[in-house]
């Protein structure tokens, strides 16, 4: 659901966030929403979130870290917060999950 989400918002093939090689920038940056929101928002260890990009976890830390530093555009800041309501609403949650990157 969050690869189908940010596929589509970001205008990047699903496969691309799978994509073993780095790709492009805008595919990076997908990427990294997409770890940050299934490590953040959906409560899932940095291990399985690097497992389904076929990464090590330190790669997940590092797109957390990337994320949370992109927060501080407050255009960002306001796209991500959207995702999240979206996650929560599909998944029936209504707060994020208390893990720090």
């Amino acid at each position: 659901m969050v690869l189908h989400m940010i596929a589509k918002a970001f205008k990047v093939p699903r496969k691309l966030l799978l994509h073993p090689s780095r790709c492009m920038a805008g595919a990076a940056r997908a990427r990294h929403t997409a770890m940050y929101l299934m490590h953040v928002v959906l409560g899932r260890h940095m291990a399985e979130v690097g497992a389904i990009f076929g990464r090590d976890r330190t790669t997940v830390s590092y797109a957390c870290a990337r994320v949370e530093d992109l927060r501080d555009d407050p255009a960002f800041d306001a796209r991500l917060a959207r995702f999240e309501s979206r996650i929560h609403e599909m998944t029936g949650t209504g707060e994020s999950f208390d893990v720090a990157c």
